[in-house]
């Protein structure tokens, strides 16, 4: 099972409507609403640990001068339960009740979404990563929202342009099984078939499933059936480690098999022990990539939780460090001025450089990675790589 560690204490209650907006306060007041709970509270909690730390090292550094007095970072975090509609309202209420001045995303793009239209609706700037470049420029022209990710036409390319570069000797045939979701739909429905076409690939079986499905059957034997030695999956982790693992009682064996979203996490690995072996995730971040506090941050996360990196680590400290950049290049507590100083970033942090562009987004280069002995080893590009690819994986050729 994935072992979580303890929530702090970070949420007030709900029992008082604020008496006094946040700018009139002796501290600065910044909201999140993350999956703590439910099928994503596998990527929550790295986000808790990268918002709260970059928080954290603000006020050990003593705070952030607002008109001319050093303040403290106050975080409010509630969990969202991995349910947009909670998302909102959370939002919400963290923006009339808390008096936020500011707000942190949550993860993926339902609940990030669900958030940042209520954040626009009122006016408050909301800095976030963990949430696709298209599926967030899809829903609307953003003013006060602002995402730090990668972008799916990247993340869709990659498996192709990994087997190119390898040499790697396949069949030629794909099969593609992926949640509906927006992510999922966008890439399992539409952008890995037009790679695949590109790149010479016949896709002999392609579904899109309902986010709650449980029960793969089905489609695992159709996908059998059509003999691919590609396989490609979209899907959060409770569908991803039950699709894994009836994969494997079917009997489909493909030399290459890709699982997006869900096999990020170390739960996958925890969960599936010698079925995650070989299995390829899209990646941004890595401890060792030379970008500034990188290694540093890692070795913290594991000293602190006892758990090994995730990449959403590095994401979410990012998007936290940059809001807490802007807060101090307004110099005060105007939302406005604020807004406009996120928009003016331009620096690097720990997953690179981030600028924004007339969208709203700051793109984080996509690499390849696969686990490997319990661990998630960069395996493309191969100027990033920190081990060698495995393939075929693990009793794969079907």
């Amino acid at each position: 099972m994935f072992k979580q560690f303890k929530l702090s204490a970070v949420a007030l209650g709900l029992s008082a409507l604020a008496s006094a907006p946040a700018w009139s306060a002796d501290e600065i007041i910044i909201g999140a609403s993350i999956p703590l709970s439910g099928p994503l509270a596998g990527f929550g909690i790295y986000e808790k640990w990268g918002y709260e730390t970059a928080v954290k090292d603000i006020n050990k550094a003593g705070g952030i001068t607002v008109d001319g007095k050093k303040m403290p970072v106050r975080l409010v975090i509630r969990d969202d339960k991995t349910d947009p509609s909670v998302t909102a309202s959370n939002t919400e209420t963290l923006i009339a009740r808390e008096g936020v001045v500011a707000m942190l995303g949550s993860c993926t793009p339902a609940l990030v979404n669900a958030g940042a239209l209520v954040a626009e609706r009122r006016k408050v700037p909301l800095v976030t990563a963990c949430n696709p470049l298209m599926a967030f420029k899809a829903v609307r022209k953003w003013k006060y929202a602002w995402t730090i990710f990668f972008d799916e036409e990247d993340l869709a390319s990659a498996p192709f342009k990994m087997m190119s570069d390898y040499g790697l000797s396949t069949n030629k045939k794909v099969a593609v099984l992926a949640d509906n979701g927006p992510d999922g739909f966008v890439v399992g429905g539409r952008l890995w078939p037009q790679n695949a076409k590109a790149g010479g690939y016949d896709v002999v079986h392609t579904t899109l499933f309902p986010v709650d499905t449980q029960q793969f059957t089905s489609m695992i034997t159709q996908a059998k059936a059509g003999n691919a030695d590609v396989v490609l999956v979209d899907a959060i982790p409770p569908q991803a480690i039950a699709l894994r693992k009836q994969m494997a009682s079917a009997g489909l064996a493909p030399k290459l098999l890709v699982m997006e979203k869900g096999a990020e996490p170390e739960m996958f690995s925890q969960a599936l022990g010698k079925l995650a072996e070989g299995v390829l995730v899209g990646g941004y971040w890595d401890p060792s990539f030379p970008y500034p506090g990188a290694a540093d941050l890692a070795k913290r996360f594991a000293s602190e939780t006892g758990q090994t990196q995730s990449q959403h680590i590095a994401d979410s400290h990012a998007a936290a460090q940059v809001l807490l950049d802007a807060i101090a290049a307004a110099g005060k507590l105007d939302r406005e001025a604020i807004n406009t100083a996120v928009a003016k970033t331009n620096k690097s942090y720990v997953v690179g450089l981030v600028k924004f562009d007339a969208d709203n987004t700051s793109r984080i280069p996509i690499t390849m990675m696969q686990w490997q002995s319990g661990k998630a080893v960069v395996v493309w590009p191969k100027d990033r790589a920190t081990g060698k690819l495995m393939f075929p994986m693990p009793g794969g050729g079907n």
